[in-house]
């Protein structure tokens, strides 16, 4: 049955001193151990409707356990999925219990290092033979939605330049580092999941997220996606080192295209942040540039002396160049679908018209 199913209708009264009112249903007034004085908190959505929240309610959403079972032959690797999932709905407490008399030495240590590295705000607090207890002690109002995105996409740009820096000095150390920064933009992203989803379930924390509606919550998410996949590209560039020294005329038509792809994504952030219409629709238009851009360095590529796996490698960077772009275009879009109505309705002095039907 959908939550939104109308189960009752009831009509608006008026008081004798002015004031409008609504009964409740006795069944949800049961349900929810109310009686008469108790109060119960009202909130206003941005879709103009409204929703009850009893202190009951407040007091059970602050804290969330569950207990799953596993066996000592279960897969390291299903047990990290099962514990991404609950992490992401909003659980802060996770018990995970062996069926057997201890988890084998890969599955702890696999735990271990996956909480460390991949879940933002995540401990192990108990542990022994077979059971082994994470509490999540981070929460929204420490580190919001929209600053974790924020992070969570400056680490991505500091990876793509380091990246190509790394093309540049031709530097396996380097491109070492950026294939581990990874781990911090992914920590990142699954945070901010978590938080979205918690949004979605409990309306009233919008706000405290960051966010100013629960609409942005969809675009937001968006957003986190196109971010991990930009920050996966600059591992592809980092991985793509070329053997043989390059010329500077191509280094530089590279830097040039590398210049490019930052400023778009950057610029698509940064009209998310101001929620700014005429921003991200400047950044769509200019991105299309993209493809001459590429067009143009592969075939100096192809014109270079270097070795033909060189080549190859050169011509996945400048793909993944193109993809980080093409990653700057999908934020600015989902900019222009939050702000749309923002925009029409007067933020840049323009009107809407109803057709007449």
């Amino acid at each position: 049955m959908s939550d939104r199913m109308v189960s009752d209708y009831r009509r608006v009264q008026i008081t004798g001193r002015g004031s409008y009112v609504i009964s409740l249903p006795k069944k949800w007034v049961s349900d929810m151990g109310l009686s008469k004085g108790e109060r119960v908190a009202i909130f206003r959505h941005s879709d103009g409707s409204l929703s009850l929240v009893t202190k009951e309610s407040e007091r059970k959403g602050e804290t969330r356990e569950i207990e799953f079972h596993v066996r000592r032959d279960t897969d390291p690797q299903s047990i990290m999925r099962r514990l991404v999932s609950l992490y992401l709905v909003g659980y802060n407490t996770i018990k995970i219990t062996l069926e057997e008399n201890r988890f084998s030495p890969v599955q702890r240590d696999t735990l271990r290092e996956f909480v460390r590295r991949k879940l933002m705000g995540t401990e192990i607090v108990t542990e022994s033979s077979n059971e082994i207890l994470l509490q999540v002690l981070l929460s929204y109002p420490q580190l919001t939605a929209e600053n974790a995105l924020k992070r969570m996409a400056a680490i991505a740009e500091w990876m793509h330049k380091d990246a190509i820096q790394a093309l540049r000095e031709r530097s396996r150390d380097l491109a070492e580092e950026v294939a581990k920064m990874d781990d911090e933009v992914d920590r990142f992203g699954f945070y901010v999941v978590r938080q979205l989803k918690t949004a979605l379930r409990d309306p009233q924390i919008v706000k405290e997220l960051g966010l100013t509606s629960p609409i942005d919550c969809l675009g937001y998410r968006l957003v986190a996606k196109s971010v991990e996949r930009a920050a996966d590209h600059a591992v592809l560039i980092a991985k793509n080192l070329v053997k043989g020294p390059m010329n500077k005329q191509l280094m530089d038509r590279i830097q040039e295209i590398s210049d490019f792809a930052s400023l778009t994504f950057d610029t698509a952030m940064k009209s998310l942040y101001k929620r700014d219409y005429q921003m991200a629709d400047a950044v769509l238009s200019k991105a299309r540039k993209i493809e001459s851009l590429e067009a143009e360095a592969i075939g100096e590529t192809s014109k270079s002396r270097l070795a033909s796996e060189d080549i190859s490698s050169l011509r996945l960077v400048l793909e993944s160049l193109r993809r980080i772009t093409e990653y700057g275009s999908d934020i600015a879009e989902v900019v222009l679908n939050l702000t749309a109505v923002e925009t029409t309705e007067g933020v840049s002095g323009t009107k809407q018209v109803i057709p007449k039907s």
